[in-house]
């Protein structure tokens, strides 16, 4: 069971780095029990567990330190009893095989034998789970990981304790890990923090009267962990334990391709840019969770920004013709000013934040030289505004070479691609053929993935053209 295995790296590396020597027992009483459990509201939620099984009368926030200590005396004898279905060690199948089809995974006929202290250790290893958005969570195998998780649970109890944050729900240990591990490795991070920094980083959300703990999108913890971890590739286990339990299977996540973006980002509108349209970035990158398991890796494909797709799918063009800011009448100059500056902020925000993230990452899906091919697109779109802007003056040719560009950027083969660049080369006010010559010799090139990308990419580029001329 990947818990106990989880819950064995942690131990090893927490008794390493304060240089202890607990047992899994030891420990789960001594650390896990009482950060999770020795309060009135929980950390964790475990479904039959003696922790949430109540006598007649009781209440988690009503029991007393004598009534919380009997239910842990209560788990530590039916681990010694020898149970060992999904109430008494996390992540284990239920006790009876008819359930196994609703909350159990990965089951075997096969009689395994556990010790008892592996069955603290599935605890310990289910408590360090990450949660992402999507309703799944995340275990990696690696120390480092392990620890800064760990650290996380001091604070979430600490902030359940505070009597100012009543409001706040327990037992979302899995999302508050998901938001703390993403926070550590984040350029944000801080020693000295509080409830009010951490809600300015959308750790939580009113829900009706209840504070609640946002959970993380993958991408942005998938890019501030490899800030910690640039060059690695780290197998993670994706989940969920619930009413439900799913599989969904180990996957390599590749934190060395979410470094190659940001290199690109920077590259190309540079480093000031970068630093400021962080938060848009790490939000819009990624497809659902989900969806980029069937991948079968964590990496650049799954990556993929959100919104994208439709410009694959159909002849759409990318709205970013600047947007017009009338004056009202009975403004004063300083309010327009302050409107203006406004309206120009949610048009950076809308509109050039996702034309810069599409771009970047078509560019890295595209296996030439990256940096070459991007300065490439943009030479090629200027010439076909240029070719547009010759048509128009041509009265008799404006209208049919608008419909010649929307027909070759809606090409979904590179054999109607080149059909269509055929009609632009035979216009008579076409007179630069060398762009268009080299055109065609690289989409005949090109794969078929990437032609796709390319097209898109280019689309990109043209309608930036559009919005600067």
């Amino acid at each position: 069971m990947i818990t106990v295995n989880i819950g064995r790296t942690f131990l090893k590396a927490y008794n390493k780095k304060y240089k202890k020597e607990l047992t899994a027992k030891e420990f789960f009483e001594k650390k896990y029990f009482e950060v999770f459990f020795n309060y009135p509201k929980y950390l964790q939620w475990p479904t039959n567990s003696p922790f949430v099984q109540m006598k007649k009368g009781q209440k988690p926030y009503l029991l007393n330190t004598e009534d919380r200590k009997e239910k842990l005396q209560n788990l530590h004898d039916k681990i010694s009893a020898g149970e060992r279905d999904a109430s008494i060690a996390i992540g284990f199948p239920a006790s009876e095989a008819k359930e196994y089809a609703t909350t159990s995974g990965l089951i075997t006929d096969m009689n395994l034998d556990f010790h008892e202290d592996e069955i603290y250790l599935s605890w310990i290893g289910s408590g360090l789970s990450i949660g992402v958005a999507g309703g799944l969570s995340i275990l990696f195998n690696q120390p480092d990981i392990l620890l800064i998780t760990y650290e996380g649970w001091k604070v979430y109890r600490k902030l359940l304790n505070d009597p100012t944050l009543e409001k706040l729900a327990g037992n979302k240990i899995t999302s508050w890990n998901g938001q703390w591990l993403s926070y550590a490795y984040s350029k944000k991070f801080r020693d000295t923090f509080d409830y009010g920094y951490l809600d300015e980083l959308v750790f939580f959300k009113l829900d009706k009267t209840t504070l609640v703990i946002n959970t993380v999108k993958w991408s942005k913890l998938f890019f501030n962990l490899s800030r910690q971890f640039p060059e690695k590739t780290f197998t993670g286990y994706i989940f969920s334990l619930g009413q439900t339990n799913k599989t969904l299977g180990f996957y390599p996540f590749r934190f060395q391709q979410a470094r190659k973006l940001i290199f690109f980002y920077k590259k190309l509108f540079g480093e000031n840019a970068a630093m400021k349209d962080t938060t848009y970035y790490e939000n819009m990158y990624g497809i659902h969770i989900k969806r980029a398991c069937e991948l079968g890796a964590i990496g650049m494909q799954a990556l993929e920004p959100e919104g994208l797709k439709k410009y694959f799918d159909r002849d759409k063009m990318p709205n970013l013709k600047k947007s017009k800011i009338s004056r009202k009448t009975k403004q004063t100059d300083k309010e327009f000013e302050i409107f203006r500056q406004e309206a120009e902020k949610k048009d950076y925000e809308n509109k050039i934040i996702p034309f810069r993230i599409y771009k970047t990452w078509l560019l890295a899906m595209i296996t030439k030289n990256k940096e070459e091919m991007s300065d490439y697109t943009q030479e090629v779109a200027k010439a076909i505004f240029e070719y547009r802007i010759a048509a128009q003056k041509n009265k008799s040719g404006g209208t049919k070479t608008a419909n010649i560009i929307n027909n070759l950027f809606a090409s979904k083969s590179k054999k109607g691609f080149l059909e269509i660049l055929t009609e632009i080369i035979s216009d008579k006010v076409v007179t630069d053929f060398k762009v268009y010559k080299e055109l065609r010799d690289r989409i005949h090139l090109m794969n078929n993935e990437d032609f796709g990308y390319f097209v898109v990419l280019l689309k990109f580029d043209y309608a930036y053209q559009e919005r600067i001329s």
